[in-house]
């Protein structure tokens, strides 16, 4: 054999060998996207009821300026804003409601609430919007209670002897 000969016989020995042998698949990827989502509501819940009523006690009918106090609790979403008002059953908007006393006494003991002690504390009324503190109080949430401090002051207790009472409604706008 020539070497011309030689070098075109391997050459063609190893082009069908390299033929013969299996050639691997090509690994190919293909990418999408989507979305996981949801919406998380603004929420408040309020606590008042029995635990946070003000009870005055026993005073004599002399008394002036008597002043009480308890809290409330609000507990608003994170970062929520919300806007406390207080409503006497009067539906007094500057919070300044009437005890009814027992029975046939006609008699109505004033009361003012307020934000602050004192009888020169902040008046908390019943005028706060969803967006707008009005003359209530403000609050952002946290996702955690908070307290808020209500306080009464009573001018005068020279009224009949007797128990009065009045229900204050806890409005949370938010």
């Amino acid at each position: 054999m020539t070497p011309k000969r030689t070098r075109c016989t391997l050459f063609v020995g190893l082009a069908l060998a390299s033929a013969m042998v299996a050639t691997p698949a090509i690994a190919d990827t293909v990418s999408a996207t989507f979305q996981v989502t949801m919406t998380i509501q603004k929420a408040c819940t309020v606590t008042a009821g029995a635990p946070s009523n003000i009870a005055l006690g026993t005073v004599a009918a002399t008394a002036t300026n008597v002043a009480g106090n308890n809290t409330i609790t609000v507990n608003c979403s994170k970062t929520t804003p919300y806007f406390i008002g207080l409503a006497p059953s009067n539906a007094n908007t500057a919070g300044l409601g009437a005890m009814s006393g027992t029975g046939a006494n006609a008699d109505k003991v004033g009361y003012q609430l307020r934000s602050a002690a004192g009888t020169s504390g902040a008046i908390w009324g019943n005028t706060a919007t969803a967006s707008s503190v009005g003359n209530g109080v403000a609050g952002t949430g946290t996702g955690a209670n908070q307290s808020h401090t209500v306080y009464v002051t009573v001018p005068s207790a020279n009224f009949t002897p007797d128990t009065y009472t009045d229900t204050v409604t806890v409005n949370v706008n938010y």
